[in-house]
């Protein structure tokens, strides 16, 4: 006889069909420090954090939380997350690995710079961890925009650190993989001061993290 009522293993399915369609949605969902992160879809992209189950408020993650993406969101998710963005963007965070995430995040905060950073992509390694390397409390991408508006890439150059000139764009521009890891920027950002190592990375056509880090790590002996 049938029943008017579902059966539990058609209820259990159902219920696991809706969990699959959630996770399998276009957002990019994942977990940090016990706590579950999203970035909605684009165009308009939130980061969020669930303050309490079934709430989320948007707010600034930490480094740390950009960086357990390489191992929280899979490349499926990505796939499907790309689909929405346009083809520049698109392009430009598919040549990011461990730290698409970040850069997305950078894109999103100061637009007004895709462009520049799309020709020079090492630049935005930079940019995301600026409150590291300028120090304060609070990210500051306002700043970040209104001097670029103001006196351009080379005024951006200035603010994070870098000398301001071609010679640096050009060096950025010969670093082979945008993903640089996090403890190469600030020996990275010291070494362009000096002028023999300067002169050592200029010569260097393709830059790779072992070439960095060695002329990093020579500069510091």
């Amino acid at each position: 006889m049938n029943s008017l009522f579902p059966s539990r293993s058609r209820a259990s399915r159902s219920a696991r069909s809706a969990a699959l369609q959630v996770a399998t949605g276009p957002d990019l969902n994942w977990i940090h420090d016990g706590v579950r992160h999203r970035v909605t879809v684009w165009p308009e992209v939130r980061f969020e954090f669930e303050g309490t189950p079934g709430v989320w408020r948007e707010g600034e993650f930490a480094a740390t939380a950009f960086a357990s993406t390489a191992l929280g969101v899979t490349a499926a998710q990505w796939r499907r997350y790309l689909e929405f963005v346009p083809v520049a963007e698109r392009k430009f965070l598919e040549g990011f690995s461990y730290g698409r995430m970040a850069a997305l995040h950078v894109i999103v905060r100061c637009p007004e710079l895709f462009f520049t950073l799309a020709t020079t992509p090492a630049l935005t390694a930079f940019l995301s961890i600026h409150l590291n390397l300028r120090g304060g409390e609070e990210p500051r991408w306002a700043e970040i925009t209104a001097v670029f508006e103001r006196e351009g890439l080379f005024g951006l150059l200035q603010w994070l650190g870098l000398p301001a000139s071609r010679q640096t764009l050009s060096i950025l521009g010969n670093i082979e993989d945008p993903d640089l890891p996090q403890r190469l920027l600030a020996p990275l950002r010291a070494a362009l001061w000096d002028p023999t190592t300067i002169w050592a990375l200029a010569r260097a056509q393709h830059l790779t993290d072992e070439r960095i880090a060695e002329t990093c790590h020579a500069l510091a002996a």
